[in-house]
């Protein structure tokens, strides 16, 4: 080949190049491949600017500041504290009122939405869970149970978390979203400047127009009492009132403290009796940036493949295992399909 043809092959090769590298959709691949990897939701969602003095007059920024996550407050706040302590009150026609408080405990250390957390749900009655994570294994257990790391059940942390922080949340969604909120100026909490509003409930919200759903699954025998009675109360309920304050930091957007009283009915017209419920709130923040310097469980069981209720109930009765190491523990082995050649019988 000449050096004439070679040079002007060369030339051609490099332009073809120089083309596919600007074409518009090839540009446009490479930077989408090799681009930094989006940050995770709740990161995102932090570094939006909610201003809290907007609250009031803007219902999307205060449904969005009270039903903040735990993840998010988190991110926005660092390591804190925070308490809540929840009381009802059942009222009936027929029956003395049944009353139950519960008590909420969280603590967050450092590290954002992957950090470390410990949280703890008490009631009166004695009830109880506890959850704790930290550098990335969770822990958990019941009031008076022993620790067990959950390696299998992912996502079981958050979750806990998720609901422990969440009463405000519950409550606005109980009373249909009818908290309202009106400035009464700002305050000093915890040495932060924070924005203070009265509680009022609001007014009915706009129902939609009932979505082409298909209906729901019967049991065979029909709903038991307790399932018939939860369903009517949520939804022929009525809210009656609501008062109380809510501290929003000015900074961070994040609710500091809440104090709430509600009252709830379910007219008798509606169900086989008229039924109310009333409910408090207090909850705060407390010890912002604060390392609480989580640890593990000094003693815990480890994660179990399947629960061995049913197995250790055959061994109290005598019931031998297969193989008591082996996975199938408790499973009779299948017949053996190979027999002794002396047992065969004859082929006729």
């Amino acid at each position: 080949m000449s050096r004439l043809k070679r040079s002007t092959l060369i030339a051609a090769l490099a332009l073809t190049a120089t083309t596919a590298c600007t074409d518009p959709v090839d540009k446009a691949a490479k930077e989408r491949i090799f681009s930094p990897e989006d940050p995770p939701k709740v990161v995102a969602s932090a570094a939006e600017k909610l201003p809290p003095e907007d609250v009031a007059d803007n219902p999307l920024v205060a449904r969005r500041i009270l039903g903040m996550d735990a993840a998010e407050v988190t991110e926005r706040l660092g390591p804190h504290a925070y308490k809540a302590k929840i009381d009802f009150e059942w009222t009936t026609q027929d029956a003395p009122p049944v009353r139950i408080s519960e008590t909420r405990t969280f603590r967050a250390g450092p590290g954002g939405v992957s950090g470390d957390f410990h949280g703890l749900l008490e009631n009166s009655r004695d009830q109880g869970l506890e959850v704790l994570r930290v550098g990335g294994k969770v822990f958990a257990r019941n009031r008076y149970g022993t620790f067990r790391q959950r390696l299998r059940d992912r996502g079981m942390g958050e979750r806990t978390r998720a609901e422990l922080t969440g009463a405000v949340r519950d409550m606005d969604s109980l009373f249909q979203g009818r908290i309202q909120l009106e400035p009464q100026g700002t305050v000093t909490y915890e040495g932060r400047t924070a924005w203070r509003y009265q509680v009022k409930l609001g007014p009915k919200a706009n129902e939609l127009a009932p979505k082409n759903l298909p209906a729901l699954l019967e049991p065979r025998n029909g709903r038991d009492e307790t399932t018939r009675r939860r369903l009517a109360f949520f939804e022929h309920r009525v809210p009656k009132s609501l008062d109380g304050e809510v501290l929003v930091d000015a900074s961070t957007s994040v609710v500091l403290k809440v104090r709430l009283d509600g009252h709830l009915t379910v007219p008798a017209e509606k169900t086989p009796e008229s039924a109310e419920l009333r409910m408090s709130l207090e909850s705060a923040l407390s010890e912002i940036g604060q390392d609480p310097k989580l640890q593990p469980p000094e003693k815990f069981l480890p994660d179990a493949d399947k629960p061995e209720g049913i197995a250790d109930a055959l061994d109290r009765f005598g019931i031998p295992r297969a193989n008591k190491s082996g996975a199938d523990a408790g499973v009779p082995p299948e017949p053996d399909l190979e027999e002794d050649e002396g047992d065969a019988p004859s082929k006729q």
